[in-house]
């Protein structure tokens, strides 16, 4: 980072936490809902519960429930009050994908939109998928959003997104870097808000780079037996699809 900008804060999307729905809003959310609820029902058609890792701002959950019992998991608090006050009615829950304990089973587990890429060592790997297994039913189904593959990683790339609702404007610029196996992402955010001014700071998003064999290792050594699927999750990366067993 070049002297004088601000320094990022520890935790990603604390400070994006209210303006996250806005750079997001063009997502597919009902679509992506949809074929998500077909890949559970195909592999398990008495699925009732879903437990999503990762919820943020609860937009996903809002479409599964249309399908499922739902609820929530994330470890930023910013992003579950968001989450809270859309879904008032939803368990939401705040931890750690790798060390939480809920006591109980879901029928399905979810970690979408890359979620699963911020363990950033394969040790962090095996205690987030298995975790998310214990979290699971026999039989119970998986579904997975993973990160760029090494291959897939583009050095120095730079990403930019303006979105504008209601009195907020929005302007992000990224720049991804890496070190080894570990990618790192500096989203500068110019937040107008009309009426009032621009606020300007940076967020820094580390996250591990691994292959498609490095995940289905995993996958397998946790007592899952997972799939790639041929058609695509979002910004063409493939989506796993793993049955506990």
């Amino acid at each position: 980072m070049k002297a004088g900008a601000p320094e990022p804060p520890e935790r990603p999307f604390h400070l994006s936490a209210e303006v996250y729905d806005v750079i997001y809003q063009h997502l597919p959310y009902t679509e992506q809902a949809d074929r998500i609820a077909e890949l559970v029902r195909q592999r398990s058609p008495v699925a009732r519960t879903l437990l999503e890792v990762g919820c943020g701002t609860g937009r996903y959950l809002q479409e599964l429930r249309r399908h499922f019992t739902v609820e929530g998991l994330d470890v930023e608090p910013a992003m579950l009050d968001i989450a809270r006050q859309r879904l008032p009615d939803v368990p939401l829950h705040e931890g750690d994908m790798r060390t939480f304990d809920l006591g109980r089973p879901f029928d399905a587990v979810m970690c979408l939109f890359s979620s699963i890429g911020y363990m950033t060592t394969r040790e962090d790997l095996v205690a987030a998928l298995g975790n998310m297994r214990r979290h699971l039913v026999l039989g119970g189904v998986m579904v997975i959003d993973p990160w760029f593959t090494p291959d897939a990683w583009i050095e120095r790339h730079i990403g930019a997104s303006l979105d504008e609702r209601g009195d907020l404007v929005v302007a992000r610029l990224s720049h991804g870097t890496s070190d080894g196996r570990i990618s790192v992402m500096d989203m500068h955010h110019l937040v107008g808000r009309k009426g009032v001014g621009v606020d300007h700071y940076v967020e820094r998003h580390v996250m591990g780079l691994f292959t498609d064999e490095e995940y289905m290792d995993v996958f397998a050594e946790v007592g899952l037996a997972a799939e790639r699927l041929d058609d695509l999750a979002w910004m063409d990366r493939n989506r796993y699809v793993a049955v506990a067993v």
